[in-house]
């Protein structure tokens, strides 16, 4: 009777003691002991469960490109994928309690713009926190060296939209454009209203200011249509060019001379946002405006770049700090 009671104990016992053996935390410990760590492993894994709580977190999803009723095409924006196993290898290497910096991986759209086929452009992806100055020039050159002045020391780039017959007239200053850092697009030859060409019109508009703007060494991936004038058939030309047509999200109106410095920031205050392309050209209440426009827009928390780079999917940040550390 004695020994049968200890049969049973003992046949309860060891799958409890097998248990105990064969749990991970224990066996990760009973190897790093074999493997001569140095610190508990119970202490490394209070990190990566904090990291992968946190990472969860911080995770988003990429947005596909896609058709809006009103803004027509819009770009993708590219997702975020936590690395945990590289923040944790930098967090256990500078020897954090917590990461200080996350690693993070771009997941990129299944759809993106070229995937949505022939479309104008109105704005950038609305989950983008990031807005361009679109600059139409089409006339004189007396307020551009006041413009770039104020894009520089504020630290900003843009995108000039080029007049060909400007160009003829201008090559010296666009180049400075370029030295500057800006990029440049395709404006049309003679500032027309491109909807009442035909088809053989409209892509010589294109092509000689095109011609032009190879001339400096560079070419144009995007075409702004004057006034903001177009149809399909001005669409399908630029496509067949090399080009997206690009309008606008919101407008300074800087080119009436009823347009006050005030007015024209109070319509950004409250036309910006994420993915925002805002028009404009040199004038000289513009030239009054701009400092206030700019510092507007980044109050709002977003970033300016140039048109290029606002209707890309690319992210505006890759590294993510911790706050408080």
């Amino acid at each position: 009777m004695k020994h049968g009671w200890r049969k049973r104990w003992l046949l309860l016992a060891v799958p409890v003691i097998g248990l105990i053996l064969y749990m991970p935390s224990v066996t990760a410990y009973v190897t790093s002991v074999k493997n001569g760590a140095s610190e508990p492993v119970f202490q490394q894994d209070v990190l990566r469960q904090w990291i992968e709580k946190e990472a969860d977190k911080r995770d988003e999803p990429p947005r596909d490109a896609r058709l809006d009723t009103t803004w027509k095409a819009i770009p993708g924006y590219a997702g975020l994928k936590m690395d945990r196993e590289a923040t944790y290898r930098l967090a256990k290497k500078r020897g954090e309690e917590r990461p200080t910096h996350w690693i993070v991986k771009e997941i990129q759209p299944k759809v993106s713009l070229s995937d949505l086929g022939v479309h104008p452009i109105y704005r950038g992806n609305e989950y983008k926190p990031m807005a361009a100055l679109m600059i139409n020039v089409a006339w004189g050159t007396e307020h551009l060296p006041a413009m770039l002045e104020i894009l520089e020391r504020e630290g900003v780039k843009a995108t000039f939209f080029l007049d060909g017959s400007w160009l003829d007239k201008h090559p010296a200053e666009a180049r400075r454009l370029l030295e500057k850092g800006h990029d440049v697009g395709n404006h049309a030859y003679s500032h027309p209203l491109m909807s009442k060409l035909g088809a053989p019109a409209i892509r010589q508009e294109i092509e000689k200011t095109e011609k032009r703007i190879r001339a400096l060494g560079v070419h144009s991936r995007y075409f702004a249509p004057p006034a903001g004038d177009f149809n399909a058939q001005v669409v399908n030309e630029a496509h067949r060019l090399g080009m997206k047509t690009v309008l606008w999200t919101v407008d300074t109106v800087d080119w009436k001379p009823s347009s006050s410095s005030e007015w024209m920031v109070d319509r950004i205050r409250r036309g910006i946002g994420n993915g925002s392309l805002v028009l404009m050209h040199p004038t000289d209440r513009t030239v009054v405006a701009l400092p206030k426009i700019i510092s507007t827009i980044k109050e709002k928390g977003l970033k300016l770049g140039t048109v290029g780079q606002v209707l890309s999917s690319k992210r505006v940040e890759q590294v993510e700090p911790v706050p408080g550390f």
